[in-house]
């Protein structure tokens, strides 16, 4: 079955998943962790993506951001991928690929899915029960998103700083937030989008995608007929740059 081309658009925020291949880690010691986080900062301002959100785990990294043009997002983690395999090999005395592919991803539209994607990325290691609070865990923009402290690497998400025009009220709405938890029907959600590349938005925007071709939830298995690809050129969606093991 042809795969689904992944739909990135311009000012609409992307949850992101990149896993290591055969759910290897990528990350062994601190360094690695620290030069991962420094490559997402200079490239997210080089090809010009907000990141709101981020959580690096022993073998897979979770990211929220949102790109400013077309084929910014796919730009940055192809460039973060290359650059980090080619450090983390010569590092660790390893040669190959590191990731599992292409980078998952699905577009987070609406303030109740932008605001769940911020907490499931933040609540990653508690799931994997890692830590007893995201406080506790140093690889995650909790801290930040928490107020806890600064980070000139993230921009908060304009549904984020709609949560109060108080800065320190809004840290601290935030921080209620997580503590509540996410519900069990939103995880599966994400999860499901993410995996499928299916948009997490209003049903608006989803008309809109759905009018261009777009398929919007998981279906039955099938063969794409020759010449149905529909065209994605007026939504900004992202050319594919990345191949299976692109990464590496």
């Amino acid at each position: 079955m042809a795969r689904q081309r992944r739909l990135i658009l311009p000012g609409v925020a992307v949850h992101i998943v990149q896993r290591g291949n055969n759910r290897a880690s990528c990350f062994k010691q601190e360094s690695d962790y620290l030069l991962y986080l420094a490559n997402l900062r200079q490239l997210s301002l080089k090809f010009q993506c907000d990141v709101h959100a981020y959580c690096l785990m022993t073998n897979h990294v979770h990211l929220l951001l949102t790109p400013n043009f077309p084929g910014a997002c796919t730009a940055l983690m192809k460039a973060l991928g290359q650059r980090y395999v080619q450090y983390f090999n010569a590092t660790h005395g390893r040669t190959g690929t590191l990731w599992e592919g292409r980078f998952r991803s699905c577009l987070t539209q609406s303030a109740g899915y932008v605001l769940a994607c911020y907490r499931y990325i933040e609540l990653n290691p508690v799931r994997a029960k890692m830590v007893g609070h995201p406080s506790a865990y140093p690889w995650s923009s909790y801290a930040v998103n928490a107020g806890i402290r600064t980070d000139a690497l993230l921009i908060p998400h304009t549904e984020f700083l709609a949560l109060s025009a108080d800065a320190a009220e809004c840290h601290r709405v935030y921080r209620r937030l997580v503590d509540d938890g996410i519900e069990p029907s939103l995880l599966h959600a994400i999860r499901d989008a993410t995996n499928g590349g299916y948009p997490l938005a209003s049903e608006v925007f989803k008309s809109s995608l759905a009018t261009a071709g777009r398929k919007l939830v998981r279906g039955r298995a099938g063969r794409r007929k020759s010449g149905s690809d529909p065209d994605f050129s007026q939504l900004g969606s992202d050319p594919d740059l990345f191949s299976e093991g692109g990464a590496s």
